[in-house]
């Protein structure tokens, strides 16, 4: 039997074999019609597209690397299976990075990019892993390359952001309106952007409100909820324990949570608590958690469809794309004990 080519599948596709091609190449370029005739005609023949082959003659490696600090986050979770899919559409693979916050695994995944080894890079650190000339401009150094939810601190990359600080100040606002003033915090790691923008929208509704801000009531976590578990028993162990706690994740909300009622608070009766991210265990929770709901599948799709705009030659039209976040209000928030 002969080796099926891909005139073979132009021929009972009904196309030319340059559309074939690009379906195979770039699958978002082609009609859904289009597409769907090509697939079916390489389904029934059993054609396998030689993408080694086509990488050598394009220069391109079909890849793309996602280069995170914690994959088994569920935050991360539900961006990795948004871009896994959209990254699918366009006919490219995606190379996952687990870089566990250690610098030199963040600079393994980069040089996967200069070496050929894919074509552009997703960064959901604060850390940009290039070596970089100062006497060039860095948009002309860099590979297509999409940094989110650490902002790395450089004007010049393409970024997919929600709103840290406005959102932090939302939640505490929400707390406030229930008649809550001693409000703690529990803070993502040390010196993160996301963890420094939610403090400061913290810190900013409560000046508004004219509350001095307490230190005490400031407790250190890292966004895991053993972070919270510990977080909540400092805060209990406080002379003046507050009336509600804003937790900058909700695992670590879910922690804290559980601390309560191992020591048999009431929520929200005694104590409200509010998280960020909205996770899919956040409506789980008993009660049901009261969190900033970060739009977690649409970061994931505009990264990688900023990155692909770039993959193709394109200038994506704005450097950074700022997506909503919502105020979900359950069960976990109440008024202020009396």
């Amino acid at each position: 039997m002969s080796k099926i080519g891909i005139k073979d599948i132009a021929s009972q596709s009904g196309v030319s074999s340059a559309t074939v091609s690009r379906t195979l190449r770039s699958p978002e370029l082609v009609s859904e019609d289009t597409r769907k005739r090509v697939l079916e005609a390489i389904k029934a023949t059993g054609y396998k597209p030689n993408r080694f082959g086509a990488s050598l003659r394009t220069q391109k490696s079909g890849n793309v690397v996602v280069v995170m600090p914690d994959i088994t986050n569920q935050v991360n979770a539900g961006i990795i299976r948004a871009i896994e899919s959209e990254a699918h559409k366009a006919g490219y693979c995606v190379l996952l990075g687990d870089t566990q916050n250690q610098e030199e695994r963040e600079q393994h995944y980069a040089d996967m990019v200069t070496s050929g080894q894919a074509d552009g890079i997703l960064i959901f650190t604060p850390n940009l892993p290039f070596s970089l000339k100062t006497d060039k401009p860095i948009s002309e150094q860099l590979p297509p390359l999409v940094n989110s939810c650490e902002e790395i601190a450089n004007d010049d990359i393409y970024k997919v952001v929600i709103d840290n600080k406005a959102g932090a100040r939302t939640a505490v606002q929400h707390l406030l309106d229930l008649g809550h003033t001693c409000i703690a915090a529990v803070m993502g790691p040390k010196d993160t952007p996301s963890t420094l923008d939610r403090l400061a929208g913290y810190k900013q509704a409560l000046t508004e409100a004219n509350i001095e801000i307490n230190r005490n009531l400031i407790i250190r976590g890292d966004y895991r909820t053993e972070s919270g578990i510990e977080a909540m028993e400092k805060l209990l162990r406080l002379r003046h324990r507050p009336t509600a706690v804003f937790c900058f994740s909700d695992d670590m909300a879910i922690g804290a949570m559980n601390t309560l009622r191992e020591y048999d608070y009431r929520i929200p009766q005694d104590i409200s608590v509010i998280g960020f991210d909205d996770i899919s265990y956040s409506k789980l929770m008993y009660p049901k958690l009261t969190t900033i709901r970060q739009p977690l599948e649409d970061i994931g799709r505009n990264c990688m469809r900023v990155l692909l705009e770039q993959l193709r030659g394109n200038k994506p039209a704005q450097k950074i794309t700022e997506l909503p976040f919502e105020l979900v209000v359950r069960q976990s928030t109440g008024p202020v004990p009396r």
